[in-house]
């Protein structure tokens, strides 16, 4: 099952159950202790109580009549760094000094973890993701995201977007937070896999499209077979010494890495699929400097 955030052209926004092309609308007021999507994807039986929500009064509603949100509330955005090997070898690339700390932690027990973004930072759907004006090597970073509960159960999946400003962690890796740190710095959507049973690794591809004046100007494809982490792993990691009363979207990092001669552009569209969840499609935008 998934769900989404969605508002309709009336304004009203709603959680709702997405399926092939219409929307199931659920009515919260149903349940007392049940005002959002995290009560749901928290709650013991989060499958049971999405059925039980569905407010019947009201027939499916199309994507056309329809805006998907950013499928989050107040949860903190982690993410997890070098995971795959093509990103290993592109974060040695653009780091000549610090080639050898990122090819030691990717064989390491402990994952290279980082704070990613607040939700007034994430994008949903449609909505622009940013380069940031000061960049001139900037990439978006095709990741599955995991939605983690405050008890730390992985309760579903999402398609993320990590924008990264290449050059500027490249310059020196102690500016890593001003190159995965900013406004519009990440994009998430357009709904949640609820968590049943583990992905598929090998059959659950993750790929990027990105489009310049209506131009393919790259693709690449990879799966989470190629991830070296285990999705659990990565969980108990971030919650070592730490805490999330509103849980967190964890980004497990990226296998698709476009060639270093290049950059994203202002207008530019990115596409990411991830099979079984959905596609997240983002423009982007670079402003200019102030």
């Amino acid at each position: 099952m998934k769900l989404a955030k969605v508002l309709l052209s009336n304004g009203e926004r709603h959680i709702a159950i997405v399926e092939e092309n219409t929307v199931q609308l659920l009515d919260l007021s149903q349940v007392d202790s049940c005002h959002n999507l995290s009560d749901i994807l928290y709650a013991p039986d989060p499958i049971g109580l999405s059925k039980f929500l569905v407010d019947t009064e009201l027939p499916p509603v199309p994507f056309s009549q329809l805006e998907f949100l950013a499928p989050l509330d107040q949860q903190e955005v982690w993410a997890a760094g070098v995971t795959y090997k093509r990103s290993q070898v592109a974060r040695m690339e653009e780091s000549e000094a610090a080639a050898s700390h990122y090819d030691q932690v990717y064989t390491a027990d402990r994952p290279e973890l980082f704070f990613k973004a607040t939700p007034n930072r994430v994008c949903g759907p449609n909505q622009p993701v940013r380069v940031r004006y000061d960049s001139q090597w900037s990439v978006p970073e095709p990741e599955l995201a995991l939605v983690v509960s405050p008890d730390l159960r992985l309760v579903g999946y999402t398609v993320g977007n990590d924008m990264s400003a290449r050059d500027i962690e490249g310059e020196n890796p102690l500016y890593l937070p001003q190159a995965k740190f900013y406004k519009q710095c990440c994009g998430l959507g357009p709904c949640i896999l609820l968590h049943q049973e583990p992905l598929p690794r090998e059959a659950t591809k993750i790929t990027l499209v990105i489009e310049r004046s209506g131009e393919e100007v790259f693709q690449g494809e990879t799966s989470i077979g190629e991830m070296a982490r285990d999705l659990e792993d990565l969980i108990s990691w971030l919650g070592k010494e730490n805490e999330f009363p509103s849980g967190a979207i964890l980004l497990t990092g990226t296998g698709i890495v476009p060639p270093d001669e290049f950059s994203l552009e202002d207008r530019d569209i990115v596409s990411i699929d991830i099979s079984g969840i959905g596609t997240l499609i983002n423009p982007i935008v670079k402003g200019a400097a102030p």
